[in-house]
């Protein structure tokens, strides 16, 4: 007979936590790590103060977060979830090639997303471009800054017998924070949209220049919770019921290869959603409608390929955490216009999670997980904070006027910032494992990455940038600059440290020449001269450092070496600088670069 209730793990013995503590304790001791507990040692804060534990079990959960289709959504706003076909695939187009817009939804696009203005595409051409479009079948979602006005009666004209769907995509905070330009909600356009079809919404609330300013997930959530809120209240005022008001609102958020902070902030947003429209009156109506899209933020130039890694997970997080509509960004968009295989390639990146691997047929497939919920409800906390204090520097147009948003975002890109420059968050291709002999594609310059020109408004960052920067200015000089390796004893002895300094100088595009290893001060010196470098680093272990290192750091300098760096943190006669696990990376490139002459 079958037992009514099947127990897992019913064969072993119970474990508790105290028992994962004591063991976890004794690896870290080994390993010379002094704590208290294990969390205190292992555990790991976001850039919003939210703690990431190492470990999770049922007293971690929060409270219910209910069902899918029902408040708080934290679970979906369908009761099916994305299981009957997946989720909008959504593509991003910023240029006037019809042919690309009709390449795209033959093949997988469901939706368009177009980028209208003075270097994108002109709103004039719009008929031109959707002239062969079945407009009530594929939603069009308008981002024309100031233009939004000229674009939208072109896309309304455009309709015939059955008028279009999609979104116009009014946002004038959202567009104050990317470009610093005022104006105002175009209350005619919602009602107009009110009088057409359901699927027609007047309103995206732009969450992205928040990010790609350098802000946090809870920043991000908080500003977009003020500014929908600050559009509800617009809304309301010039005579739309809350109802109405709600459902001409789609939210735009990024999503990053940092999987399970994505899932937990798409599921905290519908949460915080549902909060506002339960105080408004219509908790019902409180399902957030999501277009999640790739962080521009995280886009690389150098080792592009590496970004549909990057892409692929932040689609798989996006899809995870119930976003209605997806966009994933070009593997190139950080050198500018994508090519058509780089389109192809994003598409299908949809088709491979959505019809191969069959992410779309669960409902909240990170739902129950201890650590997915218990994020959830941290991050919905803190951006509730953010939320509160936006409200209390007097609304989103008063915090974006008075520079209060732009400063706390300034300070998380600082943290994160310099995080990156000790290499405490790697850059894959970039940071870490760069390849100095790549043939990058060539792209023609244009508005690839989304909302790429940030004029007079927030500033728009790449994690890369600033190592990039330094590969730009390595790579533009007649010869490379190279540092000389010298490595001290056998291969076993030096090789780890070898390998970590010239991973480190050629992430700054500076190339590394490493000597046959030996202990003779006068025969590294003179492979130092034949060389032709005028830096050394020495490289080996701690013991061969206290028997050799100020010896040959000696005959280094004499034979003309600069400077003499020590892979590893012991001082040394002779040495003048070190670099180590956890050293300032983009430091020691800029010093290296004063010391070669490579003009900054």
């Amino acid at each position: 007979m079958q037992p009514e209730r099947l127990t897992l793990a019913a064969e072993f013995p119970p474990a508790t936590r105290e028992q994962w503590r004591e063991l976890a304790l004794g690896v870290l001791r080994k390993s010379g790590v002094e704590a208290g507990s294990p969390e205190e040692a292992l555990a790991s804060p976001t850039y919003d103060g939210v703690t990431v534990h190492p470990l999770y079990d049922s007293s971690d959960t929060p409270r219910s977060p209910g069902l899918p289709g029902l408040a708080p959504f934290v679970r979906g706003t369908r009761p099916e979830g994305a299981a009957a076909s997946g989720w909008d695939v959504r593509q991003r187009h910023a240029v006037a090639d019809s042919e690309a817009v009709l390449a795209d939804l033959e093949n997988g696009v469901t939706s368009l997303w177009l980028e209208i203005g003075e270097h994108a595409i002109p709103a004039r051409e719009l008929p031109k471009l959707l002239k062969d479009v079945y407009l009530d079948l594929a939603p069009v979602v308008l981002d024309a800054g100031e233009q939004t006005r000229e674009a939208a009666e072109a896309l309304l004209s455009l309709g015939g017998e059955t008028a279009p769907i999609g979104n116009l995509g009014l946002d004038p905070l959202g567009l104050r924070a990317r470009t610093g330009a005022e104006t105002a909600l175009d209350i005619d356009l919602v009602r107009r949209c009110l009088a057409g079809p359901a699927e027609l919404r007047a309103i995206v609330v732009d969450a992205t220049p928040y990010h790609d300013a350098g802000g946090a997930e809870a920043q991000e959530l908080g500003a977009s919770v003020a500014t929908g809120l600050a559009y509800l209240r617009e809304l309301t005022d010039a005579g739309l019921t809350v109802a109405e008001a709600l459902g001409q609102l789609e939210f735009r958020y990024a999503a990053t290869a940092d999987q399970f902070l994505t899932i937990a902030k798409l599921r905290a947003a519908r949460r915080l959603w549902a909060r506002v429209a339960q105080v408004c009156g219509e908790p019902a109506l409180g399902g957030q409608r999501q277009h999640a899209v790739t962080s521009s933020a995280m886009m690389t130039a150098r080792d592009p390929w590496v970004n549909m890694l990057r892409t692929t997970l932040a689609c798989f997080a996006a899809g995870v955490g119930g976003a209605e509509s997806v966009t994933v960004q070009p593997f190139d968009a950080a050198l500018g216009l994508p090519d058509a295989f780089s389109r192809r390639i994003a598409r299908n990146t949809h088709a491979l999670l959505v019809e191969e691997s069959g992410v779309g047929r669960v409902v909240d497939p990170a739902g129950g997980s201890w650590y997915v919920e218990r994020l959830t409800a941290d991050l919905a906390e803190a951006a509730w904070e953010r939320f509160q204090e936006i409200e209390r520097a007097g609304g989103m147009a008063s915090a974006l006027a008075s520079g209060f948003v732009a400063e706390r975002l300034a300070a998380t890109a600082r943290a994160r910032s310099a995080d990156i420059a000790h290499r405490k968050v790697p850059l894959t291709g970039v940071s870490e494992f760069p390849n100095l002999a790549e043939r990058l594609p060539v792209r023609t310059a244009g508005p690839g990455l989304a909302g790429a020109s940030a004029g007079g408004g927030l500033p728009k960052i790449r994690y890369a940038e600033e190592f990039e920067a330094l590969r730009d200015l390595a790579d533009a000089r007649p010869e490379r600059p190279t540092v000389f390796l010298a490595t001290l004893g056998p291969v076993a002895v030096h090789t780890a440290r070898a390998t970590f300094a010239a991973n480190l100088f050629q992430a700054g595009g500076v190339a590394t020449v490493t000597s046959g290893p030996s202990t003779d001060p006068a025969e590294l010196a003179e492979a130092f001269r034949a060389s032709g470098c005028r830096v050394a680093c020495l490289c080996s272990s701690d013991k061969m450092y206290g028997e050799y290192a100020a010896a040959v750091a000696a005959a280094l300098k004499e034979a003309g070496a600069v400077k003499v760096w020590l892979a590893g943190k012991g001082e040394h006669e002779g040495v003048d600088a070190r670099l180590y696990a956890g050293c300032d990376a983009l430091e020691v490139l800029r010093t290296t670069f004063d010391d070669l002459g490579v003009t900054r």
